[in-house]
C-alpha cells in the first residue's frame, strides 16, 4: 500500500472511531484517538520530506472532492492537531493548501474550510512563509468577479478575514512594511472592492510613515551649485535615477505623488547653473570611463536649448532697436541671452563628448519641435552652439553622424533672399556665419568620404558662404591683416578642418600676441629691437572662436612657452615671453571645454618641460599666472600643484630669493585658498592612498603649515565636523606628519578657536617654549665673534655653516642698529645660506625681535628697531615684508608677548610711507577685472618703474631678477593680511583700535582678492563667538571688504541697501539696529528670485567670479549680511523663520515649499548658533498645549501640509 493510501486510511480510522465510540465512554475515545495520531506521527517521522509534502498534497485533493462541508471540516480538523503536535509544519499545510489547484470558490465546502484552517496554524509560519500565504491571498482575490453574487459572497468574506488577519499588526504575523510593500506591486485597483478597500485603508496608515521618511516638499527643493568636491553625503538628497530622472526613495511607500513623478525640474535648474557638470555626473551617477547614454538627459538639453531660443526672442527685438544691430567692441556687459547660450554650448560639448548624450538624437528631436514652432532670433546662436562640437569632432566620426543638422536648415532659414553679410567688426558676426560654417565643415567632410550632398546651400546662406571663400583665398591676404580680429577668427571656424585655409588666420592670430619671436633681445620692458606685444585677445575674440580653433591655439601658445623654455639665451632673461602671450594663455585657461589641454595640460606638460629645461624665468611667470589669473580650478588639480610645489622647493636651483619667494607664496594662496568642503575630500585622498603623487605637508617651511592647520581648523567647524574624533581620524597622520617636519605650538588665543579635535591634539604635543633669554645671550655671542674675526674666508665659512644656530639675520639687524650699515661679507654670507634656509634664520629674528622690543627702555629704541627692520626690507633687500609679516603674525605668542607683535606689525606696515605708497598707487591705477582690460601690462610696468622690487641685495649679483608680468608686493601681501585680520580677532577686543587703523590704511587691497566674500563668510563663521558681541568690528570687516570694490562693481552687487545705510553710519549711530521682519523678506526674496532664474546680479561674467554661478553668490552674500548684524544669532535666526512662520501673507502659497527650500539653504549655510534655533522652535511647539492636547478635527500630518 502507497503512503498516501495509508495516511488517507489512518486519517479515515481516526474520524471513524471518534465517531462511533459512545460519547459517554470519552477516556476510551481519547485513547483511541491518540494511538491514530500516534500511527500517523510514526508513519510521517518515517518520510522523507519530498514524500511527506507528496502525501498531503494528495490527502488535501481527496478532501476536496468531498462535498460536504461537515465532513471536510472534519478531515482538516485532523490535520489541525497534527500542526498541533508538531508531526506536520504549518508552513508546509498552508502552502499546500493554497497551492492546490482545487481550492476556488467555486468549490465553497473546502474554499471556507480551507480558509479557516489556514487562519488557526497561520501562527507558526515565520514571516516568510506568511509573505507568500499574502501574496496567494492577492492572486485568490484577483479571481472574484467585479460583482459578486449572494453564493459566493461567504467565499469572500472568509479571504477577506484572512487577509485582516494577516494585516493585524497585534498578531505580529508579518512586519507591516513587508505587507505593503507586497500591496504595491500589484494593482488593488483589480479587486473586489472589498478587498480594494482593505488595502487601501492598510496604504493609509502609512501616509503619515511615508511623510515622516521622507522630505517635506522634496520635489520644490534645489541645490546650490558649488564647484566641486561633492561628498557622498550630500548629494545623496538629490540623486536620480538616470533612466527615469526620479528620486532615489527607500522602501515601497506611499510617498506623496510628487515624489514618486520625474524630477525633471530639479535636473533642469542644476544644468542651468555655469559649472554644473560634476554634480550632474554626480546626480545621475555617470563615471566618465563608461560609455553610458542617457534619454533623459538629452531631453533636457533640447528643453534648455528651446528656453535659450525663447529667451532670444523676448531679448532679441529690444536688444536690436537699442544697439542699433551692433554692439561696440569694448561693450564687455553681454546680455544674459548670450551667457545663456555660451553655458549652454560648455554643457552640450562636455556631455556629447563623454558620450553621456548623442548629437543625432539632439538635432532629431530639435527639429521634431521647433518644426512647430515660430522661433528664429536664437537660430544664429543655436547654429554656433552646434559649430562648437561639429568642428572640433567631424574629422573623428562619419558624415552620416551630422546629416541629420541639414533638416534644420530647411526650418531656420527658409528666406528666399540672401542675408547680408554681417559687419565682421561686430562680435556677433562669428553667431551670424555659423550656420555658413557649419556647412563648409559638412561639404568638406562629404567631399573627403566621397559622398554626395546632393543639395545646395540655402540661398539666406548663398552670400555668407561667397564671402568666406573670399577672405579664404591667399591672395587676399592683405585684406585679411586689414580687417579686425573677428575676420581671423571667421576663418579659423569655418576651416580649421582644413589645414591649408586654417594655418594664414590662426598663424596671424598668433602673430598678434607674439610678436616677432625671432628677435631673442626683445625683452619684457621692449628694450630690444622691436617690443614685445603687451594687448592680448580680447574675451571677445576669445568667445568668438570655435573650441576646435581655441584648442588650436592653446596648443601653438604652449608649444611656443615649451620652447622658449628649451632656448638656452646666454642674454639674462632673453627668453623672456610676450606679455600679451602669457596674458591671452591665462585667459584661455577659463575655458572648461578644453581643460585636456588647458589645466591639464598646464600640470602635466607645461609646467614639467619648463621644470626639465630649468627656464626660471618662465617657470616664475607660470606661478604667478596661477596665483592671479586662474579662476575655477578644480581643487584637486590645486592639490596637486601644491604638492609640486612643495617638491619643487627642495631643488637647489630653486634657492633663489626671488623664485623661492614666488613658490612660497603660490603655496600659501593655494592652501589658504581651499574651500572647506575641498578640504577633506582632498588631502584625506592624499592621506589614503598607498603612494600618494606627492607630499602636502611642507618638509621645512613651517609657515605654510600652520597656513594648512588654520585652513583645517576652518574646514573642520564650517562643515561641523571637528567636533567629533572619529569623523576626524583621517587628520592624525596629516597633523603627527606636520609636527614631524615642523614642529611648533599654538598660543592659546589661537587654541581657544581651534575645533575640539584640533585643540586636544596640540595640548597633547605641546612644545616646549624657547627660551628668549638664552636667544638673546647667543646672539650676543655670535656678535662678539663676528666682530672679532678678520679674515673674510674664516667669516664665511662660520656663519655661513647649516650646523651652527641660525642666526645671522639676527646679526644683521644688530650690526645696522649699532653701524648703521651692512658689511660686504654679510651679503656673501646671505648668499651662501641661501632663500631656503634663510626662512630658519627669519623665525631668530622675528623673536629676537621681539625680546629687544618688549625689554626695551623706551619708544626710542622701539623705533630704532622697526625703522632698522624697514631698512632691511626697503633699503637693503635682504627681506620682504610680506614674508617677514606672516613670520612674525605666526609665531607662538601669548599675552603681552602677542600685543607686542601685533604693536610691531602695525609700525612695520604704517610708521614708514613705504608700503602704503604702494597700496595706494597699486589700487589708483589698476582694476581686479584684468578680463576686461588690454592694458593690464603697461600699468603694471608703470607701477613697477615708480616702485621697482629688488629680492636681493644690489652686491648680489649671482641671480639675475627675473621677469615680473603679473605680481607685486601689494597682491603677495594679501595672504598675509587676512591672516594678520584673523590673528587679531583672536586676541582681547582692547586691540580693534590697531585693527581698525591696519584696515584704514590697507583695507583698500581687498579690492584685489581673488574671493573676497568667501574670505568674509569664512571669517565671519569661524569666529562667529568671538564677534559676537562686537557689532561694530562685523560692520567694519563688512564695510571695508565690500566697499573696497564699490567702483568696479555694481551697487547691489552684495550687500542689500537697509545694510549699506547701516554701513554709511557712524560708530555712534545705529548700534542697535534691529532689523524689522520686511527686511528679512527682501533678503530671502533676492535669493530667491535668483533661484528661480531671475537675472537679479546682472552684468556678472561668472567665469571670473569668485562663485561659480548666481545661486551660490547668492548664498554667500546673503549669509556675510546676516553675520555681519548688529543682532545675536537666535534673534537673525528667529527672524528668518518667521519669514513664513508670520510673514506667509506675503509668499504666494504655491511657491511656498520653493521659500521654504532658499529659507533652509540659508540656515544651513549659518553657523550653529543658528541653525540649532530650528530646532528650539520645534521643541516649543511640540511642547505648546495645542500640541499636547489636541482640539483640531486634521491630523498634525494634515495640519502642518500646505497642499491642503
Amino acid at each position: 500500500m502507497s503512503a498516501e493510501l495509508r495516511i488517507v486510511k489512518l486519517f479515515e480510522e481516526v474520524l471513524e472511531d471518534k465517531n462511533i465510540v459512545p460519547s459517554f465512554d470519552e477516556e476510551e475515545q481519547r485513547k483511541k484517538t491518540e494511538e491514530g495520531y500516534k500511527k500517523i506521527g510514526t508513519l510521517f517521522g518515517a518520510m522523507t520530506p519530498e514524500v511527506k509534502e507528496a502525501s498531503i498534497r494528495s490527502y488535501l485533493g481527496y478532501v476536496a472532492t468531498v462535498n460536504h462541508q461537515n465532513r471536510v471540516h472534519n478531515y482538516l480538523q485532523v490535520m489541525n492537531r497534527m500542526v498541533a503536535l508538531n508531526i506536520i509544519p504549518a508552513k508546509l499545510l498552508c502552502d499546500q493548501l493554497m497551492c492546490s489547484e482545487k481550492l476556488v470558490y467555486k468549490n465553497p465546502c473546502f474554499w471556507i474550510e480551507a480558509f479557516r484552517l489556514i487562519r488557526k496554524v497561520i501562527g507558526g509560519v515565520d514571516y516568510k512563509g506568511v509573505r507568500e500565504i499574502m501574496k496567494c491571498c492577492k492572486e485568490k482575490a484577483l479571481s472574484f468577479p467585479a460583482n459578486v453574487s449572494v453564493n459566493i459572497l461567504p467565499q469572500l468574506l472568509e479571504l477577506i478575514e484572512l487577509i485582516e488577519h494577516i494585516f493585524n499588526r497585534n498578531a505580529c504575523l508579518l512586519p507591516a512594511y513587508f505587507i505593503i510593500n507586497e500591496i504595491k506591486k500589484t494593482d488593488y485597483q483589480n479587486m473586489h472592492w472589498r478587498v480594494s478597500n482593505l488595502t487601501a485603508n492598510f496604504i493609509e496608515e502609512f501616509v503619515s510613515v511615508a511623510q515622516m521618511l521622507s522630505i517635506i516638499g522634496h520635489s520644490a527643493m534645489l541645490p546650490i551649485v558649488e564647484h566641486s568636491s561633492y561628498a557622498d553625503n550630500l548629494i545623496i538628497p538629490w540623486k536620480l535615477d538616470p533612466d527615469t530622472l526620479k528620486l532615489s526613495l527607500r522602501g515601497n511607500l506611499p510617498y506623496d505623488e510628487e515624489l514618486l513623478q520625474p524630477q525633471a525640474r530639479l535636473l533642469r535648474f542644476v544644468l542651468q547653473q555655469p559649472y554644473s557638470r560634476d554634480m550632474v555626473c554626480s546626480m545621475l551617477n555617470f563615471q566618465k570611463q563608461q560609455k553610458q547614454k542617457c534619454a533623459a538627459l538629452e531631453e533636457q538639453l533640447v528643453w534648455l536649448v528651446l528656453n535659450a531660443m525663447e529667451y532670444s526672442e523676448k531679448e532679441g527685438a529690444q536688444s536690436q532697436s537699442a544697439a542699433g544691430g551692433a554692439l561696440n567692441e569694448h561693450d564687455n556687459d553681454q546680455s544674459h541671452t548670450q551667457w545663456v547660450w555660451l553655458h549652454l554650448s560648455s554643457q552640450l560639448i562636455y556631455f556629447v563628448l563623454f558620450q553621456f548624450a548623442t548629437f543625432q538624437n539632439i538635432v532629431n528631436a530639435l527639429h521634431e519641435k521647433l518644426a512647430v514652432r515660430n522661433l528664429r532670433r536664437g537660430r544664429d546662436h543655436l547654429m554656433w552652439v552646434f559649430l562648437q562640437y561639429i568642428s572640433g569632432s567631424i574629422q573623428k566620426h562619419s558624415i552620416l553622424n551630422f546629416l541629420p543638422i541639414l533638416k534644420l536648415y530647411d526650418i531656420l532659414y527658409p528666406e528666399k533672399e540672401p542675408l547680408p553679410v554681417p559687419d565682421n567688426n561686430n562680435p556677433n558676426c562669428t553667431h551670424q556665419m555659423a550656420p555658413t560654417c557649419i556647412w563648409i565643415h559638412l561639404m568638406k567632410r562629404a567631399q573627403t568620404e566621397n559622398y554626395n550632398i546632393n543639395r545646395p546651400i540655402p540661398i539666406a546662406l548663398r552670400l555668407h558662404f561667397e564671402y568666406l571663400q573670399h577672405l579664404a583665398m591667399p591672395s587676399n591676404n592683405p585684406t585679411l591683416f586689414m580687417g579686425s580680429e573677428y575676420r581671423f577668427a571667421l576663418l579659423c571656424n569655418a576651416y580649421s578642418t582644413q589645414t591649408d585655409y586654417f594655418s594664414r588666420p590662426m598663424q596671424a592670430l598668433i602673430d598678434t600676441i607674439l610678436g616677432n619671436s625671432k628677435n631673442p633681445q626683445a625683452n619684457m620692458v621692449g628694450g630690444g629691437v622691436q617690443p614685445l606685444p603687451t594687448a592680448p585677445l580680447s574675451m571677445r575674440v576669445l568667445d568668438s572662436l570655435t573650441i576646435h580653433s581655441k584648442m588650436s591655439l592653446i596648443h601653438s601658445i604652449v608649444m611656443h612657452m615649451i620652447k622658449q623654455a628649451q632656448n638656452k639665451s646666454s642674454i639674462p632673461n632673453g627668453n623672456n615671453m610676450a606679455p600679451a602671450l602669457v596674458e591671452t594663455y591665462s585667459r584661455l585657461l577659463v575655458y572648461t571645454e578644453i581643460e585636456s589641454l588647458g589645466i591639464k595640460g598646464f600640470l602635466g606638460q607645461l609646467l614639467p618641460q619648463v621644470f626639465k629645461s630649468q627656464a626660471w624665468g618662465i617657470l616664475y611667470t607660470l606661478l604667478e599666472m596661477f596665483s592671479y589669473r586662474m579662476h575655477h580650478i578644480h581643487s584637486h588639480y590645486r592639490v596637486q600643484l601644491l604638492t609640486h610645489l612643495h617638491s619643487l622647493a627642495s631643488v637647489p636651483h630653486t634657492n633663489q630669493m626671488q623664485l623661492h619667494s614666488c613658490v612660497e607664496s603660490t603655496a600659501l594662496r593655494l592652501i589658504i585658498g581651499l574651500g572647506s568642503v575641498e578640504v577633506q575630500a582632498q588631502l584625506s585622498r592624499y592621506l589614503s592612498e598607498p603612494k600618494p603623487p606627492g607630499n602636502i605637508v611642507s618638509a621645512e617651511s613651517e609657515e605654510l603649515n600652520r597656513a594648512l592647520i588654520l585652513t583645517l581648523a576652518r574646514s573642520m567647524h564650517i562643515t561641523g565636523t571637528g567636533n567629533d574624533p572619529q569623523s576626524s581620524a583621517w587628520c592624525k597622520d596629516l597633523l603627527q606628519n606636520i609636527m614631524l617636519n615642523t614642529p611648533h605650538a599654538w598660543p592659546q588665543h589661537t587654541l581657544y578657536c581651534f575645533p575640539p579635535v584640533l585643540n586636544e591634539f596640540f595640548m597633547q604635543h605641546n612644545i616646549p617654549k624657547e627660551s628668549k633669554q638664552l636667544l638673546k645671550k647667543t646672539v650676543d655671542e655670535e656678535y662678539r665673534n663676528w666682530a672679532s674675526m678678520t679674515n673674510e674666508n674664516d667669516i664665511i665659512a662660520h656663519f655661513g655653516m647649516t650646523v651652527n644656530p641660525p642666526l645671522f639675520l639676527c646679526l644683521v639687524f644688530k650690526m645696522i642698529i649699532e653701524t648703521d650699515v651692512i658689511s660686504p661679507v654679510a651679503y656673501k654670507i646671505l648668499e651662501r645660506i641661501g632663500a631656503r634656509a634663510l626662512s630658519t634664520h627669519l623665525r631668530k629674528m622675528c623673536d629676537y625681535l621681539l625680546f629687544e622690543v618688549a625689554n626695551s627702555g623706551g619708544g626710542a629704541h622701539v623705533n630704532k628697531c622697526v625703522d632698522t627692520i624697514n631698512d632691511m626690507i626697503w633699503k637693503y633687500n635682504i627681506v620682504t615684508i610680506d614674508r617677514l609679516v606672516l613670520c612674525l603674525i605666526l609665531r607662538t605668542l601669548d599675552g603681552n608677548e602677542a600685543q607686542v607683535s601685533f604693536y610691531i606689525i602695525q609700525l612695520l606696515l604704517l610708521k614708514t610711507s613705504e608700503f602704503r605708497n604702494r597700496v595706494q598707487e597699486f589700487i589708483t591705477i589698476n582694476s581686479p577685472e584684468h578680463w576686461k582690460q588690454n592694458n593690464w601690462h603697461e600699468r603694471h610696468l608703470a607701477f613697477h618703474q615708480k616702485f621697482p622690487e629688488k629680492f636681493a641685495p644690489d652686491e648680489s649679483v649671482s641671480h639675475p631678477t627675473l621677469p615680473v608680468y603679473f605680481g607685486n608686493v601689494c597682491l603677495r601681501f594679501l595672504p598675509v593680511l587676512d591672516i594678520i585680520v584673523h590673528r587679531f580677532l583672536e586676541v582681547p577686543t582692547q586691540l580693534s583700535k590697531t585693527l581698525d587703523v591696519i584696515l584704514d590704511h590697507l583695507g583698500s587691497l581687498y579690492k584685489f582678492h581673488d574671493r573676497p566674500i568667501t574670505y568674509l563668510y569664512n571669517t565671519l563663521h569661524y569666529y562667529e563667538r568671538k564677534l559676537r558681541d562686537r557689532p561694530q568690528l562685523k560692520k567694519r570687516l563688512v564695510g571695508t571688504v565690500v566697499g573696497s570694490l564699490k567702483d568696479v562693481r555694481p551697487e547691489n552687487w552684495a550687500l542689500t541697501e537697509a545694510y549699506q545705510a547701516y554701513v554709511m553710519t557712524k560708530e555712534t549711530d545705529n548700534v542697535n539696529w534691529v532689523p524689522e521682519l520686511t527686511y528679512y523678506i527682501n533678503l530671502v526674496r533676492r535669493m530667491q528670485d535668483t533661484m528661480d532664474g531671475k537675472n537679479v546680479f546682472s552684468g556678472t561674467d561668472w567665469r571670473f567670479n569668485e562663485f561659480p554661478n548666481p545661486p551660490a553668490h547668492a548664498l554667500y552674500v546673503t549669509c556675510v549680511e546676516l553675520l555681519g548684524l548688529p543682532v545675536g544669532p537666535n534673534v537673525v535666526a528667529n527672524s528668518i523663520i518667521d519669514v513664513l512662520v508670520k510673514g506667509y501673507t506675503v509668499v504666494p502659497n504655491a511657491v511656498i515649499h520653493n521659500w521654504a527650500n532658499t529659507i533652509g539653504l540659508i540656515m544651513a549655510a549659518l553657523p550653529e548658533a543658528y541653525w540649532s534655533v530650528i530646532y528650539e522652535r520645534m521643541q516649543g511647539a511640540l511642547n505648546s498645549k495645542s500640541m499636547k492636547e489636541w482640539a483640531y478635527r486634521q491630523s498634525p500630518f494634515e495640519m502642518f501640509n500646505f497642499k491642503i
